[in-house]
């Protein structure tokens, strides 16, 4: 079907300028045409009426096996109650503009053949299976109480979203079997965090020669990986090490700010859960040790993104929420405001730098022609007032993922 949208203002994900009176042809789900004419032939159009019309939204950050709780230790949840929750997660971040998603530990193939058989609808999922930790990792949820496990790795880590396994041969392994479970890029977990019982943030986690082995398979595999990491030394020895996107990176300094550029790497900020969980997590009962780490983080969360920003690192855009805290997820957009973001550099990380990070320049983060058609329209101008994509029912009345209207007019 060709469908044209008719009278409205574009924002194309890279400039920041809105183009105005344009008209874009979609012909199934493609972008096929960008024009002021209007002489265009089509099965049929829709009359923006001078709204705004961005790219489909893109969160690099994401665990939508995370749905069913804010805490992620998930021993006590059934299997199916935490896929059918992830379902429906997947469905509600489509209805929020993002029309595609990095998850970054738990979606795995099953999800991913669940949406393109239209079993469930959500955004283009970039899944990384299982995230990889070591013992005592970050991915290692198991109460201290835990009884040791024998052997080299194990699925048993008490949540959804990750496998432990120590050694090199073991490393490589499981990263292997990410892939072949259908992961688009490797997730480590190399070094602590906020949400693990036993380490600490500042903790560097793997040997170089464990991380070094996983940025070999995924090369050989043609992709990337992605490490969770706090700290100026943990990001500096991951960049070394090849890993392309640095996730949180909430203590970056200007040293390791610079290394990044250097390399080429990405830093994907998730200010939303830190502030979110930091604001609500005692009343949901997210763990007290957990609350007690996230001071510091929340403190320097808004400083990261300035020191990033004066760097010229290429800033990508996640939120990492779980549970009943997802509903927060386009906060994200007025949290970087606070760090010194205009709209337009928060706009260009959730569409076209992402677009980038995913491999996927020119077909998704973009309005442009030969991208694929998703695009979301705006009751105004959020290069003027971000704060407007917060009211996402009221003021996002059409969205179109891969060409297909999935909320009407």
């Amino acid at each position: 079907m060709r469908i044209l949208l008719k009278n409205a203002n574009v924002f194309n994900g890279k400039e920041n300028k809105l183009y105005k009176g344009m008209n874009i042809l979609i012909d199934n789900n493609l972008i096929v045409k960008i024009t002021k004419s209007s002489d265009i032939k089509s099965d049929k159009g829709i009359d923006i009426k001078g709204m705004t019309l961005i790219p489909g939204l893109i969160d690099a950050h994401t665990h939508v096996s995370g749905a069913a709780q804010v805490d992620l230790y998930q021993d006590r949840l059934p299997e199916s109650y935490i896929n059918i929750s992830s379902g429906k997660a997947l469905e509600e971040m489509l209805m929020r503009g993002f029309t595609s998603t990095r998850d970054a530990g738990g979606a795995d193939y099953g999800l991913s053949l669940a949406l393109e058989n239209k079993i469930i609808r959500g955004p283009r999922l970039f899944a990384s299976s299982k995230a990889l930790s070591q013992t005592s990792g970050h991915g290692d949820f198991r109460l201290r109480t835990s009884g040791i496990y024998e052997g080299t790795h194990t699925t048993k880590c008490g949540s959804s979203i990750s496998i432990i396994c120590d050694g090199v041969d073991s490393v490589r392994k499981i990263a292997r079997e990410q892939l072949r479970n259908g992961a688009s890029q490797l997730k480590i977990m190399a070094a602590g965090g906020v949400a693990s019982p036993t380490d600490r943030v500042v903790n560097l986690q793997f040997s170089e020669e464990e991380i070094k082995a996983v940025v070999e398979e995924a090369g050989n595999a043609g992709t990337y990986v992605m490490a969770h990491v706090y700290t100026p030394e943990g990001i500096m020895r991951c960049v070394r090490l090849g890993v392309r996107s640095i996730e949180h990176g909430t203590l970056i300094n200007d040293e390791a700010a610079r290394l990044v550029r250097s390399n080429n790497a990405f830093v994907v900020p998730t200010l939303s859960v830190h502030n979110i969980i930091y604001e609500k997590g005692e009343t949901l009962g997210f763990p007290k040790e957990s609350l007690l780490k996230l001071r510091e983080i929340v403190e320097r969360s808004f400083e990261s993104i300035r020191i990033a920003r004066k760097n010229k690192v290429e800033l990508g855009f996640g939120t990492d929420l779980l549970g009943s805290l997802m509903e927060y997820q386009l906060h994200e957009f007025t949290l970087r405001a606070k760090g010194g973001e205009t709209p337009f550099e928060t706009l260009n990380s959730a569409t076209y730098v992402n677009s980038k990070l995913l491999k996927m320049e020119g077909r998704i983060g973009v309005i442009s022609e030969g991208a694929f058609a998703d695009i979301v329209a705006i009751k105004g101008n959020p290069l003027q007032d971000i704060s407007i994509m917060l009211d996402y029912k009221q003021n996002m009345p059409l969205i179109i993922k891969n060409g297909e209207i999935v909320k009407k007019l």
